[in-house]
């Protein structure tokens, strides 16, 4: 068996990152923030160590390290974790984002993908993220309790509406 792992994407990773990104738009999400802006894959892989060095970010944007969660060689989800946050973020968006590939939940990925989110959020200087999921998300609710997640309240999402569950969780083990 394969073990699961998260790491940097590659160019070797274009053609599964693709598929991950065509099923997750089908939910409405978009899995590699900006493939659809960027001219190539090689040009995305950049545009990703730009976001993490904090490089020419354009506006509403944050330093984010983004990573995938890789079995092998297939791509079953995809991590960002913020380095700090914005407005927007500090009230529906928090510090650390994970996704799943359809295929691929309920097989323990999105929790671990989460605690790498929280070495990683230490590893840049945070002692406490955000973390958010929508209030109907019952898996992603109980993914990020697990993960030590203290639910500070549930809040509406300006212009839709939607409700979030906010959670903080301490960074130190």
């Amino acid at each position: 068996m394969t073990a699961f792992a998260v790491r940097p994407f590659t160019a070797a990773d274009e053609q599964q990152a693709r598929a991950a990104q065509l099923e997750l738009a089908a939910e409405g999400f978009d899995f590699c923030l900006g493939l659809e802006q960027a001219d190539s894959w090689p040009a995305w892989l950049e545009r990703v160590a730009q976001l993490e060095a904090g490089r020419d970010l354009a506006p509403g944007w944050v330093p984010e390290t983004c990573v995938g969660g890789f079995v092998g060689p297939i791509v079953v989800g995809r991590l960002s974790v913020r380095h700090r946050l914005n407005a927007h973020l500090a009230l529906v968006g928090g510090h650390i984002g994970y996704a799943v590939r359809p295929g691929h939940r309920r097989q323990g990925y999105a929790g671990a993908m989460l605690r790498h989110g929280l070495v990683v959020a230490r590893e840049v200087g945070l002692k406490r993220v955000l973390v958010t999921c929508s209030d109907t998300n019952v898996a992603s609710a109980r993914t990020i309790e697990r993960a030590g997640g203290e639910l500070e309240d549930v809040v509406a999402t300006p212009g839709s509406g939607e409700l979030k569950r906010r959670y903080w969780i301490p960074t130190a083990h």
